[in-house]
């Protein structure tokens, strides 16, 4: 089991920047990449961001790239999003989340069936 929990969500003008933080607990030892996700109300999750463990490969939505990073810090188990240059948009609710234990994205990485465990989310506003 893994156990993921967002922080760093809140309301900023637009053009701003927020750092958003996962914290990952439990089997965490072979879980090879990490993503993070969005949903607005009524919509399908969409993919942000992942990133691989190990070698730190990155992956992006088109939507957010140039303005959004993704990045950790492994001896802290933490998954961070800096998101830049934000827009109202991007208001919506942010997710962590974690695949199957010695599983391995390519293509799918931004896709939720590659993902099994979510955080709770954290809310990010950016009033328009």
């Amino acid at each position: 089991q893994v156990q993921l929990v967002e922080s760093g969500g809140g309301s900023v003008q637009a053009g701003g920047s927020l750092r958003l933080s996962c914290a990952t607990s439990g089997d965490t030892a072979n879980i090879h990449y990490m993503g993070w996700f969005r949903q607005a109300p009524g919509k399908e999750r969409e993919g942000v961001a992942a990133i691989y463990r190990r070698g730190g490969d990155t992956y992006y939505a088109d939507s957010v790239k140039g303005r959004f990073t993704i990045s950790q810090d492994n001896a802290k188990n933490t998954v961070y999003l800096q998101m830049n240059s934000l827009k109202p948009e991007d208001t919506t609710i942010y997710y962590c989340a974690a695949p199957l234990a010695n599983t391995r994205c390519t293509a799918s990485c931004l896709y939720e069936r590659a993902y099994i465990y979510w955080g709770q989310g954290t809310l990010v506003t950016v009033p328009s």
